[in-house]
């Protein structure tokens, strides 16, 4: 792993189908194959993939119904890719880190509490989310600030849906996400490489876009541990740093959040982060991309487009220079 490092001294990494449920339950089977050395390396990192998918037993399943206003025409990267090619460093900082070792996840029993400047403040267990508004599937693309993307079919419901419930004040001008720090669950919390609990935020009005999903699961299942379990954002304009993982407090404030890589590096990850492909990153261009599942390192790059090609919340930064609020 390449490591480089930012201006101001902390170290910054450089950035198929599903497994038949047959495999994944025959544990004691795959064991045995893997000890007779006829398992490929790929097959033990998704092996350690659907283990990390530590649900309760029956409850995997969603039902939701695909939101055609919300269905990209590119092609799905494959479940496989999705699960263990992943950014998630409470639980290591290689991309394959948090499939391998994200078992130790307990996404069940999960409170998250909204509070701040709202008339109703309240706390949420993950069953009560996943009944507050009906569950729908949006196929979105998620472009990485490090220059890969992929096309993963989310299920959840816009994020606008709890922030009407919870009735902000007149003095919420910014939304705060605060994600899980345990160190007894998360290994990656011991290194420093940043500010623990990851922190994320957006304006009230970015929060209240349709787009904005409050992610419960993907690929009609529930969210795999190493996929930010059991409750994300979705923000598919935004590079995938911004869509905060493993959500356990959200705050409603007045003054706009501290988060954790504008802390860490503010001369490459500015508050904003929106897709943007002529503002380059310090160390990368933001051009061009490479699609995950598709042909490994030689897949060719694709045009990065603007808003990450959501453009219908353009309107959202109209008058700014999105050069200067990168």
């Amino acid at each position: 792993m390449l490591i480089k490092r930012s201006p101001n001294g902390i170290d910054l990494p450089y950035g198929s189908e599903i497994t038949p449920r047959e495999i994944f339950e025959s544990r004691r089977s795959f064991i045995g194959k893997i000890a007779a050395g006829s398992i490929a390396s790929g097959a033990l990192l998704e092996m350690a993939a659907r283990e990390a998918f530590a649900q309760t037993p029956g409850a995997q399943k969603l039902t939701a119904k695909l939101n055609p206003a919300y269905n990209s025409v590119d092609k799905q990267t494959p479940f496989k890719d999705a699960t263990t090619y992943n950014n998630y460093y409470e639980f290591g900082t290689d991309k394959s880190d948090p499939a391998k070792t994200a078992g130790t996840l307990k996404p069940r029993p999960w409170t998250v509490t909204i509070e701040g400047e709202v008339k109703k403040p309240m706390t949420l267990d993950i069953d009560s989310l996943l009944k507050l508004a009906p569950l729908e599937e949006r196929i979105y693309r998620l472009r990485c600030v490090e220059g890969w993307s992929m096309v993963i079919p989310w299920v959840g419901y816009s994020l606008s849906e709890l922030v009407k419930k919870v009735e902000p004040t007149g003095n919420a001008k910014y939304v705060e996400f605060v994600t899980l720090a345990d160190k007894a669950q998360m290994p990656g919390l011991r290194s420093p490489v940043l500010e623990w609990p990851y922190v994320e935020g957006l304006r009230i009005d970015e929060a209240m876009h349709p787009l904005a999903l409050l992610g419960l699961g993907m690929y009609g299942e529930v969210l795999p541990n190493q996929n930010g379990a059991p409750v994300r954002v979705v923000l598919p304009w935004k590079y995938g740093f911004k869509s905060a993982k493993s959500i356990v407090k959200i705050r409603f404030v007045s003054e706009q959040p501290k988060t954790a890589w504008n802390i860490a590096a503010p001369r490459e990850y500015g508050f904003y982060s929106n897709v943007n492909p002529d503002v380059d990153h310090p160390r990368w261009s933001q051009a061009s991309e490479r699609r995950i599942g598709e042909d490994g390192l030689f897949a060719k790059k694709r045009k990065t487009l603007m808003f990450n090609g959501y453009n219908e919340v353009a309107s959202l930064y109209k008058g700014m220079d999105l050069k200067k609020y990168f």
